[in-house]
């Protein structure tokens, strides 16, 4: 299930299904499309269509609601995997002394549920302005927003650094680096990736 609380479910899947089909983004709302191209999104909408995915873009969720509804799915359908789209926009409902507590609340809460449901919970985080001050760009586990104790709850922590987001020119253009800043059971590291913006995806590099 992913609960989004940026996107649209429409917005969504019409990224599922530009990353799938391989159309650009732009072409597909502008349905400035080939034969081909309808062809390839017909038969990527059947398939996600049948796919065992929930998108729940109810606005103002609160962590309460999502884990009524989190239970809930594990009951009926076998949940897999929880996605929460971004944690500083959850929203408590209730008085609270700092908005920093109010979001370390939710990352606590929100391990309680992954091990109570026993699925992954991964969960988009903003960064603050820290990388805007260094001069590589890279962002670091100090740069997770509003909340120390982010760091602390989480098994893992991927952080994703674009070179070419900085600098237009620059010679990795194409390339983003996945940061395993944090790995509980095991080493970190990190993964270089081709990225698609135009198809909302990431691929392996090519390799030799």
């Amino acid at each position: 299930v992913i609960f989004s609380l940026e996107m649209s479910r429409t917005e969504i899947v019409m990224r599922l299904l530009s990353a799938e089909a391989k159309i650009r983004l732009s072409d597909m709302r502008s349905g400035r499309m080939t034969d081909d191209d309808w062809t390839r999104l017909a038969r990527r909408m059947g398939e996600i269509s049948e796919a065992p995915l929930f998108i729940d873009d109810s606005p103002n969720m609160t962590m309460m609601e999502i884990r009524a509804k989190a239970r809930r799915l594990k009951q009926r359908h076998d949940l897999r995997l929880i996605i929460v789209d971004y944690l500083q926009l959850m929203t408590s409902g209730k008085k609270v002394e700092s908005r920093q507590q109010e979001v370390s609340e939710f990352s606590r809460h929100l391990k309680l549920l992954a091990k109570e449901l026993e699925v992954p919970v991964v969960t988009i985080s903003q960064l603050n302005r820290g990388p805007e001050q260094r001069t590589d760009k890279k962002p670091m586990l100090a740069d997770l927003r509003e909340s120390g104790s982010l760091e602390q709850d989480a098994d893992m922590v991927m952080l994703i650094h674009r070179p070419d987001a900085w600098e237009r020119d620059d010679p990795r253009a194409g390339e983003a680096d996945l940061i395993l800043a944090k790995h509980r059971n095991g080493p970190t590291t990190t993964v270089t990736v081709a990225h698609q913006l135009h198809y909302s995806r990431f691929n392996d590099m090519a390799q030799g």
